[in-house]
């Protein structure tokens, strides 16, 4: 019984033709074993010991074809030099030497599949296993890429072979002398091969030996997932195997019920429990790094959610939705903790604040960023409504604590008023219940300043201002100190700029390189930000030319600018103002010539930036409540514009603004309306009667409302005029580039001091309520003794009280590895300051800004304006053999210290209570 030849395709002929080149020097005809398939190629040029022929292929199957096929080839005078190839399956017995004395070796060859594999791949020898492996041979020379097979060592093992095979069958990358072995064959790359509309098509068409022995050898090399990846790739599920392997995790709890393990086993069919739970977890890691790539890439995040909403309906199909609520991945189980938060506010902000963190670890979190802003601005209101109910003393105070606190309270109400951004129904409602608790809050603060802004305005004045800062001193009280300085300032004036605006700038510009600072507070008092009243009513014309004149006027451009030239011309100083018309420069240039001319001089410079004024006049902002660097057209280029040239940055408001909330179908009709804020005749309801020498309109006497829902005009996006202290307040924050532009008689203020607690402290399940406008510094551990002082001079000043000996930095400075370290380091810091950054840092939760940590540890002057060359060197006494002890985090904005490894590093043991 004869067998049936074997297939053999171009490749075979070419390896056949290469090996017997040196009997093909004066022979053109070739026989050949096997069966050339119909669909190959029959004419081609290949290399025969190095050089080019052109090579004819005829499959025939009988003795007369092979007879013909040969005698045509020899009698075409076009084919003179090129070689024929005869596949057939007649035997040699059966051809007469006529045909078999011309052909190579004068005989039919037989195709030795692992000889012509060694060939193909450049081996000198086969894995020993192959020889046995007739599949894997047939395999690879049926599977080899036109490029051919990438080039191995002396000997071609199997794991390479079956490599090779995976991705060129597959279609993984490049499969050929460029790079299969280059290819990562693992569960992640198998997991997006499986979503590709071609892929697992590829692999059902192998025959079954190849399917079964391929997922083999992947089981063995690359994990218990894979295997069932190219089971469910075979049962027709490639395209939705990870939304399965999301589901899986449903089968990770011990006491799943029988229900879940049965839905689950209807998706994944006969699989082990341990390798449904294997895939589920490498389907996890996958995802982890596509949802990575995703935050900065839209077609990486249309893939992520073409897997998660799969999941979702083959959860919802299953019965499974209620089983995943706490995964990881399911846009299900996120809108489910999103919707727990939103349940939690209402009980205690601890508990929303626990339900925010575990929102936060989901996978998901990183895509919607979005909506754990507002469930972060939800928990921080939540806490600030958990402190003691606030009051207004004074003006002075009013605004003051509007800056510090309560701005940041407007800033978070912003955000709320618009909900989920979704429209998420529970959390939209949860948002709107403790957003109308806060506005309430807010609104009896308005009622009370409004009240202690009337009896104040009868007498206030530039000369008398009862203990506030009037936005007509403003240059006096801030520029003034900034010229004294090493640089002319550059006064940008933010028109419209409220209390809600003015924070979110100053936490960017902080994070951009710039330092903040203000004037030393009077003993025994905090220092914080500079805090205006406008003047009244609190509108452009008469709040601005107000401050940019130095005085109590009224005006446009041209009044600004006079009085402002003026101004400094008496503070013995140049003033040149800019205003919207003449800030734009020409085609390719970002800012005038002019202004860039004045920027270089030395004379103070005054830029007015209309945007959020503008925004608000015109509706242009919409649903847009955040402020920041970018919003606002020129002010990142004038900020680069007064680093490059050194100059300190004052940025303030002439006002602040409320927004429209929809809340009145139309304006109030009333008597004596002269604009949306402010009007002449008598109080009502949410309204007060201002009257006195800053009061510029009305002949002297006013009505301006206090609560943000009354208007008299037709809408806008926003308004001002008003007694609000979101109108009235007026923000001042300056910047320094460096810290050599410090003016006499101020001081850095570390950001710290201008967030409020309640802003980013978590509370603890037991905690009380937080006192209102208490500081973000860090307190001392009960039972520490004071803060050492530092005495004499220098960089690393000695100091009189020795800290506590059971401290964490005690314990560090007195180790042996830290002696050791010592002696590396030149001029080491004295071993008592070592150790109050240590316990300053630890008593912070491991970060803080480093101007608060040269406060925290009473640094001398010359550690505060060095201070990061100070932390460098504790980097080199801290960071044993390189790790990151100590390390600046943030851009370099906050001083990290990780205690962990601190412990680790010098050889410390327990806990520090």
């Amino acid at each position: 019984m004869t067998t049936a030849p074997p297939q053999v395709n171009r490749f075979t002929i070419e390896a056949l033709l290469d090996t017997y080149a040196s009997g093909l020097r004066d022979r053109r005809l070739m026989l050949v074993h096997g069966r050339y398939p119909d669909s190959a190629a029959r004419v081609f040029t290949a290399k025969i010991g190095g050089e080019p022929r052109r090579v004819h292929v005829s499959d025939q199957a009988s003795v007369l074809g092979i007879v013909d096929a040969w005698h045509r080839h020899r009698t075409d005078q076009t084919r003179d030099g090129e070689v024929l190839v005869v596949t057939t399956g007649v035997g040699d017995e059966q051809l007469g030497w006529d045909v078999r004395g011309h052909a190579v070796k004068r005989r039919t060859l037989t195709v030795e599949n692992a000889e012509i594999v060694k060939q193909r791949f450049g081996a000198k020898e086969l894995d020993p296993r192959m020889y046995r492996e007739t599949w894997l041979l047939e395999a690879l020379l049926d599977a080899e890429p036109h490029s051919g097979w990438q080039r191995v060592g002396s000997v071609l093992t199997r794991d390479a072979a079956v490599r090779a095979l995976l991705v060129a069958r597959l279609g993984l990358g490049r499969t050929g002398a460029d790079g299969a072995g280059d290819v990562a064959v693992d569960a992640d790359t198998l997991l997006a091969w499986s979503r590709t509309p071609a892929g697992p098509t590829r692999f059902n068409e192998l025959d079954a030996r190849e399917r079964e022995e391929l997922k083999r050898w992947l089981g063995e090399t690359a994990g218990a997932a894979v295997p069932v990846l190219m089971s469910l790739v075979e049962a027709g599920r490639g395209n939705d195997a990870m939304a399965r392997g999301l589901l899986g995790s449903a089968m990770a709890d011990p006491a799943t019920g029988p229900d879940t393990v049965l839905a689950v086993g209807g998706l994944f069919g006969q699989v082990r429990r341990a390798d449904v739970l294997a895939f589920s977890d490498a389907v996890a890691g996958t995802l982890i790094r596509w949802i990575a790539e995703a935050k900065h890439n839209d077609t990486a995040r249309q893939r992520v959610f073409a897997v998660i909403d799969r999941a979702d309906r083959l959860a919802a199909e299953a019965g499974l939705t209620d089983a995943l609520r706490t995964s990881r991945f399911l846009l299900s189980s996120f809108t489910a903790q999103l919707r727990t938060v939103a349940e939690e506010l209402e009980r205690s902000p601890a508990r929303a604040e626990a339900a925010l963190a575990d929102l936060r670890g989901h996978a998901l979190a990183a895509l919607h960023a979005d909506r754990i802003a507002v469930a972060e601005m939800a928990v921080r209101v939540a806490r600030w409504l958990d402190t003691a109910q606030p009051a207004v003393e004074s003006v002075a105070a009013g605004v003051r604590s509007h800056l510090a606190e309560w701005g940041w309270v407007d800033r978070a109400l912003n955000v709320l008023w618009s909900g989920d951004p979704v429209g998420d129904a529970v959390a939209d409602s949860a948002y709107r219940a403790v957003h109308d608790t806060a506005r309430a809050r807010r609104d009896i603060l308005d009622e009370q300043f409004a009240v202690r802004l009337a009896a104040w305005s009868r007498t206030a004045t530039a000369q008398n201002p009862g203990g506030c800062l009037v936005v007509e001193n403003v240059l006096t009280e801030a520029a003034v100190p900034l010229h004294e300085g090493t640089a002319a300032p550059l006064v940008l004036l933010l028109d419209g700029m409220s209390s809600a605006a003015a924070v979110q700038i100053g936490e960017e510009a902080e994070r951009e390189g710039w330092i903040e600072a203000v004037p030393e507070p009077p003993a025994g008092q905090s220092a914080q930000r500079l805090a205006a009243v406008s003047m009244l009513p609190s509108v452009t014309r008469i709040s601005r030319a107000s401050l940019l004149t130095g005085g109590a006027v009224m005006g446009g451009q041209s009044t600004e600018a006079a009085g402002f030239a003026a101004y400094w011309k008496r503070h013995r100083g140049e003033g040149l103002l800019f205003h919207k018309a003449s800030i734009g420069g020409s085609s390719g240039h970002r800012l005038a010539e002019e202004l860039i001319t004045a920027l270089a001089s030395d004379a103070v410079v005054g830029v007015v930036l209309n945007t959020i004024d503008e925004a608000l006049d015109h509706g242009q902002q919409g649903e847009r409540t955040q402020w920041r660097i970018n919003d606002i057209t020129f002010l990142r280029t004038l900020l680069a514009a007064a680093k490059n040239y050194g100059r300190p940055v004052l940025a303030v408001a002439d006002h602040g603004h409320v927004l429209e909330r929809g809340i009145n179908a139309g304006p109030a009709q009333l008597a004596g309306a002269e604009s949306a804020r402010w009007r002449t005749g008598s109080a009502g309801d949410g309204e007060i009667e201002l009257s006195g020498p800053r009061v510029l309109e009305g002949g002297g006497t006013i009505v301006a409302p206090w609560r943000e829902d009354i208007r008299y005009t037709p809408r806008k996006a926003g308004y001002h005029g008003g007694a609000s202290l979101a109108e009235v307040t007026v923000p001042l924050l300056v910047l320094l580039p460096t810290l050599e532009a410090l003016p006499k008689g101020w001081q850095v203020l570390p950001r710290e001091l201008t967030t409020p607690r309640w802003w980013t402290e978590p509370r603890a399940l037991d905690d009380g309520p937080v006192e209102a406008g208490t500081s973000h510094l860090p307190t001392k551990p009960k039972g520490s003794r004071k803060r050492p002082q530092p005495t004499g001079e220098g960089l690393f000043a000695e100091t009189e009280v020795v800290p506590e000996p059971t401290t964490l930095g005690t314990e560090v400075v007195a180790s042996s590895v830290y002696l050791a370290q010592k002696e590396y380091v030149r001029r080491a810091p004295d071993a008592k300051v070592v150790a109050s950054v240590i316990d300053a840092l630890a008593d912070a939760g491991e970060t803080m800004s480093p101007a608060a940590l040269a406060a925290a540890i009473s640094a001398t002057g010359r550690v505060k304006r060095n201070i990061d060359g100070f932390i460098a060197t504790l980097q080199r006494l801290l960071n044993v053999e390189g790790y990151a002890v100590l390390s600046f985090v943030d851009s370099g904005h906050t001083v990290r210290l990780d205690v962990r490894l601190l412990r680790t590093q010098f050889q410390l043991e327990g806990n520090r209570s």
